[in-house]
């Protein structure tokens, strides 16, 4: 992508400014209306997880998730 010029920006934010996009969030299965969903943790366990997502490559969402999938297929 090529680098715009200051006239372009200044084109396309007065034009966003004065016409905004018209978002539905209805659609996309209603995922943007989800609630933000927050779980607290210790510091021993927020770096343990840092830890294996960094040892992995893996990001510390999918640390999580392969933990609760392990333990869900344990209690079946």
């Amino acid at each position: 992508m090529k680098d715009l010029t200051d006239e372009e920006c200044d084109a396309l934010d007065d034009y966003y400014t004065k016409n905004p996009p018209d978002v539905d969030f209805s659609k996309n299965g209603g995922y943007a209306m989800r609630p933000f969903k927050s779980v607290t943790l210790d510091a021993f366990t927020a770096d343990w997880i840092m830890d294996r997502a960094i040892e992995s490559g893996k990001s510390t969402v999918e640390i999580l998730r392969e933990m609760i999938q392990k333990e869900i297929a344990a209690s079946n």
